[in-house]
């Protein structure tokens, strides 16, 4: 194990409950009103994949793609900032990883403007070596590119690397880089027993520790 690279939402902040928000608010200017349910199938997914399966499903014509998602990120971005909060442990884990000497890296389904409003929010961009958005790749999560090029940044060989992950999308994107994962499901997710494809499956961050980590080589 030469890096540890974290998903970010469900991860480091607990913003599944505020992406609910954005999705059911941004896809009601379109007239789809959606349940917390509906959103919790997409959960792991780039928003641009989101917004594409609903109007493969639904559709909607006052509105481009493009500008649902916009939509959709800005009311998200807003409620980062009104409510966004760390996940329990977050700063422990990433204090011990960094004090150890492993180099730290974020691959997210989210785009580049949320990277920058969660780690503001949260204060932890001292702690990470690179950032990487799927944003920036053709495909997003379940495929591994993000992971890819994640580690890429890092000069980390994939197999050398753990991902910390909370949805069952991210879960396979990282086994299809071949990397190792912990998955810390998200609430609404800590039954999908998809999950077991994860190489161990924690609480939550407080519950990490390196010798574990070692362990699943």
């Amino acid at each position: 194990m030469k890096a540890i690279i974290f998903d970010m939402d469900g991860v480091l902040i607990d913003s599944e409950p505020l992406w609910k928000i954005a999705e059911i608010e941004g896809f009601a200017k379109v007239g789809i009103n959606l349940t917390k349910i509906d959103c919790e199938e997409t959960v792991g997914l780039r928003i641009d994949h989101v917004v594409e399966l609903w109007q493969k499903k639904v559709g909607w014509t006052n509105k481009t793609n493009n500008e649902v998602s916009s939509d959709i990120v800005d009311i998200l971005i807003r409620e980062i900032g009104l409510q966004g909060k760390s996940l329990e442990g977050v700063y422990e884990s990433l204090e011990l990883i960094k004090s150890a000497g492993y180099k730290i890296g974020l691959a997210t389904s989210s785009d580049q403007r949320i990277i920058h409003a969660v780690f503001e929010k949260l204060k932890i961009t001292n702690y990470f070596d690179e950032l990487h958005s799927a944003e920036f790749e053709k495909y997003g999560k379940p495929h591994p590119a993000v992971f890819l090029t994640a580690a890429e940044k890092l000069g980390v060989h994939p197999t050398d690397c753990l991902v910390i992950e909370d949805s069952f999308n991210g879960v396979l994107a990282a086994k299809s880089a071949r990397m190792k994962v912990i998955a810390i499901p998200e609430k609404s997710h800590q039954h999908d027993s998809r999950l077991v494809i994860a190489d161990k499956i924690l609480e939550s961050l407080l519950h990490f520790n390196l010798k574990d980590a070692h362990s699943l080589w």
